[in-house]
């Protein structure tokens, strides 16, 4: 579903494409994301119970492999947010193998002279073995050495390397491979969870961290299988034009904003990335996954219908400080629209009433 998915890691909102970020929007001028949508953050002159039947959308029964969430998803979650506070060790007692990283110098030349560009200059820099891309198996002739050992490496350059004095040549590298990086991750405690883990995700101990992200991995899980079951138990006996234009619409905005970003042009973007030639093949080729997006907008509107399922002003706050751990949110609303903003958190209601009201087997 389109729509405003601005979280955190782990964030367990509507499921939902990235909307653009405020001052990010290259070409939004053409699109205004709250057009058709109301002060509620319901669809204009639609009521989505006229389209949609369903039923049994209370207590949608979840099995166990669904909602499961293992140790090892949480230790490899844990081990993610850790990484962003590894140090790096030097470790000079041991040979590389493949999948180090390691730093090294080298001088590189051809028939015994030294190119441009081919040197280090002393300055040593980190590579990976089997994951940097160098020419030829340049990083692999390293593995079996020591630290501190300088030895040659010899390579071939592509024939169409690129670069007219190199193309096709045979050149000697002699390189000294000074240390292997080894990165450590932090030793997990309560400490290190207060000091450095408190002020961007509120936890103070481990456990907390541990059963926050155990809750939100399960829910977003929860979350993943409630939608797909809603397009079994519902039925779309029509979508609305106005809605099936919004998400194309929609879908054609997003991919001038990611044209933008790469500073090429939007033609140019469905010629080489999608590989369309225009927008009415664009809108061929993707006319399903925009019903499909419709029909779930309306699913979640016939449910708010039903259930009197209404989001305020400060449910918007809320939504924000909760899920982004922000309480300025004017400049989503400025790039955004209120009604738009309104439309993702009453979509967030809807599904966290689903959720509280699923069976979990």
């Amino acid at each position: 579903m389109s729509g405003c998915s601005f979280g955190k890691p782990g964030n367990t909102e509507t499921p939902s494409t990235k909307s653009p970020e405020p001052g990010n929007n290259s070409s939004t001028e053409s699109f205004d994301y709250s057009d058709g949508i109301d002060d509620n953050g319901f669809w204009v002159n639609i009521k989505a119970s006229d389209h949609v039947e369903i039923k049994d959308y209370k207590g949608i029964p979840v099995p166990s492999d669904i909602h499961t969430v293992t140790d090892e998803t949480i230790k490899a979650q844990v081990d993610s947010i850790l990484s962003d506070y590894v140090t790096k060790k030097q470790i000079t007692d041991r040979a590389a193998a493949d999948g180090d990283t390691i730093n090294i110098d080298y001088v590189g030349r051809i028939d015994g002279i030294p190119f441009e560009g081919g040197s280090t200059d002393g300055r040593g820099t980190d590579v990976t073995i089997g994951i940097t891309p160098y020419i030829d198996d340049f990083l692999e002739q390293i593995i079996g050495h020591t630290p501190g050992e300088t030895f040659d490496v010899e390579v071939t350059f592509p024939e169409d390397y690129g670069v007219e004095e190199l193309n096709g040549k045979d050149a000697v590298f002699t390189v000294t491979l000074n240390y292997i990086v080894e990165s450590v991750l932090p030793e997990l405690s309560d400490e290190f969870v207060a000091e450095n883990l408190s002020k961007d995700y509120g936890w103070n101990t481990v456990s907390e961290m541990e059963t926050e992200i155990r809750d939100r991995l399960q829910r977003s899980a929860v979350s993943d299988y409630i939608q797909e079951r809603l397009f079994e138990i519902a039925t779309v006996k029509s979508v609305p034009d106005s809605m099936l234009k919004y998400q194309e619409n929609y879908m054609i905005q997003s991919i001038k904003d990611e044209a933008g970003y790469y500073n090429i042009s939007y033609d140019d973007f469905l010629v080489s990335y999608i590989g369309v030639k225009n927008t009415d093949e664009l809108l061929e080729l993707y006319y399903e996954d925009n019903k499909r997006n419709a029909e779930l907008y309306l699913i979640f509107q016939a449910i708010a219908e039903l259930e009197n399922i209404t989001v305020a002003e400060t449910d918007v706050a809320e939504y924000f400080k909760k899920y982004i751990g922000i309480d300025d949110y004017s400049p989503f609303e400025e790039s955004l629209g209120m009604p738009y903003l309104k439309l993702n958190v009453l979509n967030q209601a809807v599904m966290d009433f689903l959720q509280d009201n699923a069976v979990l087997q």
